[in-house]
C-alpha cells in the first residue's frame, strides 16, 4: 500500500501535527521490488505538481513493502518514510512591484447601510462623477493652453527651422527637427500640418519630409511622460506611471530605429504610399469633424486664440509673417478683390490687376485680444497657469480615482479592462485594446490628451503596463487618422502630395506594430519601460534626466552635428552607439548564458562603482539638493527610498 501526505505551510505548527492531507492510495503492486517504492514516490511528487500543492512542507510517502536493495538481499521498510528531504521547498516568492494592487473598501458594505445612508451614498457617487467628469475636461483645456503657450514661446523658432532644406536633405537632422519642432509646439498635429504645406508649396520633397513625420511622432510622447511626474509622491505609484509613460516613448523610438535606416536605404514609406495615393482616383473633400473641440473651444478660446498660418507662413517663406503676432485679434475677416480692366478709350491704359483688400468684421473675444505684451510674455504667463491647472487636476483626479475605484467597483473595471478573452480568443484582447485607443484619440483628436489621461489609471493600478502597451499604440493610429481626413480637405492641385504624407505618418505607426507588438517576445517597449520603471522608483531624480537627454540634449546634440556634416557626425556618434550595443549584448549574456562570457565579463565588478551604480550618484544629488527651499521634501523622499526600496540596490546596474 502507498499513502501520499502532504501537510500545509499555511497551518500553523501545532496544526500541522493533527491536519494531513490524504490524496491518493496506490494498490495492486505485486512486485516486491526497490522500484515499487520509487514508483510510489513518483507518483506522489507528480501528483503534488499536477494538482499545484506548491505550500507542501513535508510529503510523506507510506509503504509496507518489502523492497530489494540487492539482487540476494531484501529489506522490509516500515510504515510512514518521510521523503521530505527529497522534495525542495521553494522559498515565498516576493511580492512583484508590477502587480496591480488590490483596492481595499474600508467603507461601510451597502448592505450595513439605512436608507439614509444609501441615498446619501448616491448621491454622494453622482457628485463625484460629476466632478470626475469636470476635472477631465479642464485636463484637456489645461493640455490645449499648453499648446498654445508653447507655440507663442517657440512657434516663430519651429518655423524657421523649416527653412534651411539643406540640412533637411540630412534623414538624421530631418528626424531630429520633427521631435524639437513637436516640442517647442507640443503638438503632432500642427508640426505634421507645418510639414504638410511645405510640401504643397513645392518647398520640400515627399521624401525629404517622411524622417521629419517620424520625428513628430516622438516629439508628441513627452507631455504623457512629464504628466507621470507627477505621480512621484508613492514608489510603486511612480514605478507604474512612469513606465505606462515611456512604454509610448519606446515604441517610437525602436520603431525609428529600424525604419528610418530601412527608409533612407530603400525608401519603403515613400514607394508604398506614392502606390496607394496614385491607385485611388482622389478628390478634394470637407474638413475634418470637430469633435472633442465643440467641447472644449468655448473656454480655450474665451482664453487664447492662435492664428497658426504665421508659423506656416514663416515656415513657407512668407516675409509677412515675420512681422506679426501669433494672438489672433480678428476672429471674423472678409475678402474683397477689386478687378482693374485695361481701358484705352481716351488715349489713357491701365495695366490689368487684381487688388485685394481684406476687411475685419468680428473681433476675438479672448482676454488677450487687446493686449500690448509680446508673444513671448503671454506665452509664459499661459505656460505657468496651464502647468498650475494640469497639476492640479492631476492630483485630484488620482485621489478622487482612489476614492472611487475602491472593492467591488474596482475589481469589476481592472477585470473589464485587463482581462483577456477565453482561450482560443485570448490573442485578439491585445489588438481590441489597439482598436480602443485608436477610436479614443480619434474622438479625442490628440494622442497627447489619450496617453496623458490613462497614465494616471495606471498610476493608481487600474490599467496594467500590458494593456496600456496597445492603447497607447492604437493612438498613434487615431492620430494620424485625423490627418488623414484633414489631407483630404486639401485643394485638388496639393491633395495628392498632403494625402502622401499623411499616409507615412500612418504606416510608419502601422510598421511599428508589425515590429513590436505582433510577435509576442518582441514587445520589448514593455520590459524596456519596466526596467526604466524600476530604475526611476529608487532614483527619481532619473526620470528628469531621462527627460531632459531623450528630448532635449539628445536631439540638439544630433542637430548640431548634422550641421557640421556627416563625417563629423559618424566619427562623434559611432564610438558610443558601439559602446551602448557592447554593453546591451554583455547584459543580455549575463542573464541568461554567463557561461558564454570570459570571467571578466561575468559581472561588472572590474568597473569603479559610479560606473556601474547609480547610488554614488544618489548621494551627489541628496548634496546638490540639500541647500534647495525643499530641503525638509528632499529629506522625507531620500529617507523613503532609504526605508521603503523593494528591492536592494543593485550594485552592477551598468545599464542604469
Amino acid at each position: 500500500m502507498c499513502v501520499c501526505v502532504c501537510v500545509s505551510r499555511k497551518w500553523q505548527p501545532a496544526q500541522r501535527l493533527g491536519k494531513v492531507l490524504w490524496l491518493t492510495r496506490l494498490t495492486s503492486l505485486t512486485v516486491c521490488t526497490v522500484d515499487r517504492g520509487l514508483v510510489c514516490l513518483y507518483f506522489c511528487v507528480c501528483l503534488f505538481q499536477i494538482l499545484q500543492f506548491t505550500d507542501c512542507l513535508s510529503v510523506s510517502v507510506h509503504l509496507s513493502v518489502c523492497t530489494s536493495v540487492q539482487k540476494d538481499r531484501s529489506v522490509c521498510i516500515g510504515p510512514a518514510v518521510s521523503t521530505a528531504a527529497l522534495i525542495q521547498v521553494e522559498p515565498e516568492k516576493e511580492d512583484d512591484p508590477w502587480d496591480l494592487p488590490e483596492l481595499h473598501d474600508t467603507g461601510v458594505s451597502w448592505a450595513d447601510l439605512d436608507t439614509q445612508g444609501k441615498v446619501l451614498r448616491v448621491f454622494r457617487s453622482v457628485g463625484k462623477f460629476i466632478l470626475l467628469l469636470g476635472l477631465l475636461y479642464m485636463f484637456v483645456c489645461s493640455l490645449d493652453i499648453l499648446s498654445s503657450a508653447f507655440q507663442l514661446v517657440g512657434g516663430k523658432t519651429a518655423g524657421d527651422i523649416f527653412q534651411d532644406n539643406e540640412v533637411l536633405s540630412n534623414p538624421l537632422a530631418g528626424l531630429v527637427i520633427g521631435v524639437l519642432v513637436t516640442l517647442l509646439v507640443q503638438s503632432s498635429s500642427t508640426s505634421s500640418s507645418i510639414v504638410v504645406s511645405m510640401v504643397s508649396s513645392g518647398l520640400l520633397q515627399v521624401s525629404m519630409a517622411v524622417p521629419i513625420i517620424m520625428g513628430t511622432n516622438i516629439g508628441t510622447s513627452v507631455t504623457n511622460t512629464l504628466v507621470a511626474m507627477t505621480q512621484a509622491g508613492e514608489r510603486d505609484t511612480f514605478r507604474r506611471a512612469f513606465a505606462g509613460a515611456t512604454v509610448h516613448d519606446f515604441f517610437n523610438w525602436l520603431s525609428v530605429l529600424v525604419l528610418l535606416p530601412l527608409e533612407a536605404t530603400t525608401g519603403y514609406l515613400y514607394h508604398l504610399t506614392e502606390l496607394i495615393v496614385r491607385s485611388f482616383h482622389l478628390e478634394s473633400g470637407e474638413n475634418a469633424p470637430a469633435l472633442l473641440n465643440v467641447i472644449t473651444d468655448p473656454l480655450t478660446h474665451a482664453i487664447i486664440e492662435l492664428d497658426e498660418s504665421v508659423i506656416t507662413g514663416i515656415a513657407t517663406g512668407d516675409p509677412e509673417a515675420k512681422n506679426k503676432s501669433l494672438i489672433k485679434i480678428w476672429c471674423r475677416t472678409s475678402t474683397n478683390t477689386n478687378v482693374t480692366l485695361a481701358n484705352c478709350t481716351r488715349g489713357m491704359c491701365w495695366e490689368w490687376r487684381n487688388v485685394s483688400e481684406t476687411l475685419n468684421i468680428r473681433k476675438c473675444g479672448h482676454i488677450f485680444v487687446n493686449t500690448e505684451l509680446p508673444d513671448l510674455a503671454v506665452g509664459l504667463i499661459l505656460l505657468a497657469m496651464s502647468l498650475l491647472v494640469l497639476c492640479t487636476c492631476l492630483v485630484l483626479i488620482v485621489k478622487l480615482l482612489n476614492s472611487v475605484l475602491k472593492g467591488q467597483v474596482a475589481k469589476v473595471i481592472k477585470t473589464i479592462i485587463n482581462t483577456d478573452f477565453p482561450f482560443p480568443f485570448a490573442w485578439l484582447t491585445g489588438y481590441l485594446a489597439i482598436i480602443v485607443g485608436a477610436v479614443m484619440t480619434f474622438i479625442v483628436q490628440s494622442s497627447s490628451v489619450f496617453t496623458s489621461a490613462i497614465t494616471p489609471l495606471v498610476g493608481i493600478g487600474v490599467i496594467s503596463i500590458e494593456r496600456a502597451y496597445p492603447l497607447s499604440v492604437g493612438s498613434n493610429i487615431g492620430t494620424t487618422s485625423t490627418a488623414v481626413l484633414a489631407a483630404l480637405a486639401s485643394p485638388g492641385d496639393t491633395l495628392t502630395n498632403s494625402l502622401q504624407i499623411a499616409l507615412v505618418h500612418l504606416f510608419f505607426n502601422v510598421s511599428g506594430i508589425v515590429l513590436w507588438y505582433i510577435v509576442p517576445f518582441m514587445r520589448a517597449p514593455i520590459w524596456l519601460a519596466k526596467s526604466l520603471g524600476d530604475v526611476t522608483a529608487r532614483h527619481r531624480w532619473f526620470a528628469l534626466i531621462y527627460i531632459l537627454v531623450c528630448f532635449f540634449l539628445l536631439p540638439l546634440l544630433i542637430f548640431g552635428l548634422s550641421l557640421a556634416g556627416w563625417a563629423v557626425l559618424l566619427a562623434v556618434l559611432l564610438p558610443p552607439a558601439i559602446l551602448l550595443l557592447f554593453v546591451v549584448s554583455v547584459n543580455v549574456l549575463q542573464g541568461r548564458w554567463p557561461h558564454a562570457l570570459p570571467s571578466c565579463l561575468r559581472t561588472w565588478d572590474f568597473l569603479p562603482i559610479w560606473a556601474r551604480s547609480l547610488e554614488p550618484w544618489d548621494r551627489v544629488v541628496t548634496v546638490v539638493t540639500a541647500c534647495c527651499c525643499c530641503c525638509k521634501c528632499c529629506e522625507v523622499a531620500q529617507g523613503d527610498e532609504e526605508a521603503g526600496s523593494t528591492s536592494p540596490p543593485d550594485q552592477n546596474q551598468f545599464t542604469t
